[in-house]
């Protein structure tokens, strides 16, 4: 970013405090007009100015500087940084060791412990959880652990390990993360990657992804609640449950708002504070599985995928098929990998997976052999309450396990949001949902945080416990909507590896996992009755929500004009000089998406000239971009070779404030330094105490759509639910902090194609009555009516005569005519014979 800005005192903060850095010039190809060009009325003596000499308000006001305090720290980080890696090229590498992760350390691949531990915090919640229900769904799901015997267990250990290794390590690790999109991964950001390859692609990416948000919900009802319903199993607080049973529900309800609450720190600082307990959660699996082996290694004989697929087919498993569902709660929080890969890095990931897989799998076997330790076990038999994950423990750790598995709930739900943030902001970039305000609490692009959806999200969450009450109720309707997601994240990828001109490999990588994860859909289907509707009505009401704002958008967007300047200046310009119509203010600034610079669209013109026109010193059209640099701030103008209309661009970064008042200060101020726009000065008092700026009003321009649009159904009411919810997710007012300066918001029509209307038909008043006169009047009236009525058909009786007389006489004169051609072509001799 440029430094080299012109300074004025004007500019400068009341306490020489730096309060907005100021935006760089990017020169444009417009032409420079002088200021002896400017309106005839900026000649004319000016009353000086009244405004107050000392500050008054506190409004924000330009620096002379061009970084704030947070970007001098970014920048010293980043050159430290530099030199460090300047340091590690100048010493030799060590062995091919060495050369190797010095190769890793300067591709996207590179890992950092900061990193690696904010990696534990937020991606791996959601699966780090999955060892403390899914085996004690198994066990109830044989109608108790008297039904488990050998083979059983063997077979849902076979399974469960294969499902992570090829669903969770080959697909999302060893696949998916190897296709991102600038870093970001998620089937978004999978689908930017594809969709040049048909149409069609928007479906399954649209459709995983509405139900990846609604999966998003469940997951902090069903994880959060099943840790604290772990505190029923501590006897000293059993008691208090048992007098108080909605108790659970209640602190389950403070733990959820106090996690969207701190959701605005940013998920760098939550990640790393959850690494840390993540490290310790992952540490104690792997070490309580250890300790439940003990020793009998027999158990890992489940590493052979016969046993899984014997038991998937065998009749001593009494669920069939629907075992599967079971084998899938192992899997869930594999999409977060990729879907949080943008948050910490692929090589954070790459890092710290195989340890989190060990600890997994060193879990499972564990409590599988206390299963097989404890078939026989009298205790146990008939118990409808029994855990594995918690009865392999030792009656003293179980305290800091309930102590931990509520942490780790918390944890996965925090997985699932930031994964939600993700979505909704690539969401926002396909423009299959709508605009919302972006906040960055990190240096990296990739945490954000996102207010709406924050708060959205926390009051479904609220609603699915209060509706559900407890985690057995809640578990019926959750993973359904996660198979989902995975399917399509396959279909995407299948499409991807198949235009890389792999397609052998494509047609293997569809096969095995979409007949995996079609299994795995099939039997969560069986929760459907029993909870899974909730997940389908929202992962349908999501989905209704794109697809129309995709819709609405492609439909305003075919109809969006441009006018040359040649179009529209002599018009504007006869309005700028029509001294007889009051300026409307000094200067007349809409805030438009559009990101023409060369043309003027329509809707400003029409909003100009709409009712009233508004006449101004100057007009002014201002579009904001967002760019992936967080620091970056400049802008563009194009003045079509006039002093009195203006088409900004400004760019700013993602971590930049998007004051667009004190930048378009700015703006103004340097455009009159350099001739461009003529002097302005405010007599009277301003809040923005700003003498030689005039008055400045901002205008948003809102679509409606006429009644008349010649228009289909579906586009029809795509429109309206666009712009309803564009209602309730608010407008750039409050974004661009305008709300102050009372900005105007007007509606237009949308320009599409209009039916024509039939004409109307004049239908004379009839006359009023007075009595008989009225009478006798009236039946004159009938009478020359049907006088004139005679006639008229008398009239049209002898004209159909005449016509038919004269079709006679021309048929007449026809036939001599052609009888006369003929004669003269045989030069009036007859044929000759034969």
């Amino acid at each position: 970013m440029s430094n080299k800005q012109q300074e004025t005192p004007q500019e400068e903060g009341a306490d020489g405090t730096d309060d907005t850095p100021r935006l760089s010039r990017v020169t444009s190809q417009a032409q420079e007009v002088k200021s002896s060009e400017g309106p005839k009325e900026a000649k004319e003596p000016k009353p000086e100015s009244i405004l107050p000499t000392e500050s008054i308000t506190k409004v924000p006001k330009l620096s002379s500087k061009s970084r704030t305090h947070e970007e001098e720290l970014e920048l010293k980080r980043a050159r430290r940084e530099a030199q460090r890696q300047a340091s590690r090229k100048q010493r030799p590498a060590r062995g091919p060791l060495g050369r190797w992760w010095r190769k890793v350390q300067a591709s996207p691949d590179k890992v950092s412990l900061g990193m690696a531990i904010v990696a534990l915090g937020v991606v791996y919640g959601d699966i780090g959880t999955s060892p403390l229900y899914t085996l004690q769904t198994f066990v109830a799901g044989q109608g108790g652990i008297q039904n488990v015997d050998r083979t059983a267990v063997l077979g849902m250990l076979s399974l469960v390990f294969w499902s992570i290794t090829l669903i969770t390590t080959v697909k999302y690790v060893l696949v998916a993360m190897r296709i991102d999109n600038k870093g970001e991964g998620g089937i978004f950001a999978l689908y930017t990657l594809v969709r040049k390859y048909g149409r069609w692609l928007a479906i399954p990416a649209m459709l995983g992804g509405a139900a990846f948000l609604a999966d998003s919900v469940l997951t902090p009802a069903v994880s959060i609640s099943s840790a604290v319903e772990g505190l029923r199993t501590i006897p000293v607080l059993a008691p208090v449950f048992k007098e108080t049973p909605n108790l659970t529900m209640m602190i389950t309800l403070v733990i959820i708002v106090v996690l969207f609450a701190v959701q605005s720190r940013g998920t760098e600082r939550i990640g790393r504070v959850f690494g840390t307990v993540v490290m310790v959660w992952f540490a104690f699996l792997a070490i309580i599985g250890l300790y439940s082996i003990q020793g009998d290694w027999s158990i890992f004989a489940a590493l052979n995928p016969i046993y899984g697929i014997e038991f998937l087919f065998s009749p001593h498993n009494p669920v069939g098929l629907a075992i599967m569902g079971t084998v899938f709660l192992s899997t869930t929080g594999a999409e977060a990998l990729y879907s949080d890969m943008g948050h910490v890095g692929r090589g954070n990931i790459y890092a710290t997976w195989p340890l989190i897989n060990i600890a997994l799998v060193f879990n499972y076997f564990g409590q599988g052999a206390w299963i097989l330790r404890n078939t026989n076990n009298p205790a146990l038999r008939g118990a409808t309450d029994m855990n594995p994950f918690f009865q392999m423990m030792p009656t003293t750790v179980r305290y800091p396990a309930v102590i931990l598995s509520v942490t780790a709930g918390v944890i996965a739900s925090q997985a699932l949001i930031t994964g939600a943030f993700t979505m909704v902001s690539e969401a926002t970039g396909l423009n299959w949902m709508p605009h919302l305000q972006v906040r960055y609490p990190a240096r990296t692009r990739g945490q954000l945080y996102i207010p709406t959806i924050n708060w959205v999200l926390c009051a479904a969450t609220l609603a699915v416990l209060l509706i559900f009450k407890d985690s057995e109720h809640i578990s019926a309707a959750y993973g359904l909507a996660l198979t989902i997601t995975m399917i399509t994240t396959t279909i995407l990828l299948m499409v991807y590896i198949w235009h890389a001109h792999k397609r052998i490999s494509a047609v293997v990588f569809a096969i095995v996992f979409l007949a995996i994860q079609t299994l795995f859909f099939l039997a969560s289907m069986a929760k459907f009755l029993h909870g899974g509707w909730f997940t389908m009505l929202l992962t349908a009401a999501i989905l209704f929500i794109m697809y129309t704002w995709k819709e609405g958008t492609k439909v305003e967007r075919s109809q969006r004009r441009h006018m040359t300047p040649k179009e529209c200046l002599p018009a504007l310009e006869m309005l700028h000089n029509d001294f007889r119509i009051p300026y409307f203010a000094d200067n007349l600034v809409y805030l438009t998406s559009d990101t023409e610079m060369r043309r003027l669209d329509t809707d400003i013109f029409f909003s100009i000239f709409a009712d009233h026109p508004k006449r101004a010193r100057a007009w002014w059209a201002v579009s904001v971009q967002t760019t992936d640099a967080p620091f970056t701030r400049d802008y563009s103008v194009e003045n079509f070779g006039t002093s009195y209309l203006f088409r900004v661009r400004i760019r700013l970064g993602f971590k930049v404030d998007q004051n667009v008042a004190t930048y378009l200060h700015q703006i103004m101020h340097e455009l009159i330094d350099g001739g461009e726009l003529p002097k302005q000065t405010s007599t009277y008092p301003k809040v923005d105490e700003d003498p030689q700026i005039g008055t400045i009003t901002y205008v948003l321009i809102h679509k409606a759509l006429m009644p008349e649009s010649k228009i289909t159904t579906r586009g029809a009411i795509s429109l309206k639910v666009k712009y309803a919810i564009r209602h309730m997710a608010g407008n750039p007012v409050k974004w661009f902090g305008l709300a102050p300066y009372n900005p105007l918001v007007e509606v237009q029509p949308l320009f599409v194609t209009t039916r024509s209307v039939p004409r109307l038909k004049r239908v004379a008043l009839p006359k009023p009555r007075k009595g008989k006169g009225a009478k006798a009047k009236k039946s004159g009236v009938k009478q020359v009516e049907q006088q004139v009525g005679r006639k008229v058909e008398q009239t049209e009786h002898k004209l159909a005569q005449a016509e038919q007389k004269v079709q006679q006489d021309t048929s007449k004169a026809s036939v001599a005519v052609k009888a006369a051609v003929r004669k003269s072509e045989t030069g009036g001799s007859k044929p000759a014979k034969g």
